[in-house]
């Protein structure tokens, strides 16, 4: 099985701020977001310096 490459987007500051209030509720903001924003993508990695967030074509 070959496997796609991951893509790389990011969401807005509201958002990245609750990265280091609540991460639980960070990851659920996530979730919601790219389930409007690009439904069949899933979230996989975060990378909180760069504010990158890695998805998985799951379409």
């Amino acid at each position: 099985m070959i496997e796609k490459p991951l893509t790389q987007s990011s969401v807005g500051e509201r958002i990245w701020m609750l990265a280091g209030e609540d991460m639980d509720e960070f990851k659920r903001e996530v979730q919601r977001y790219f389930a409007l924003a690009y439904p069949g993508f899933t979230p996989v990695k975060y990378n909180f310096e760069r504010r990158i967030i890695w998805l998985r074509d799951d379409r």
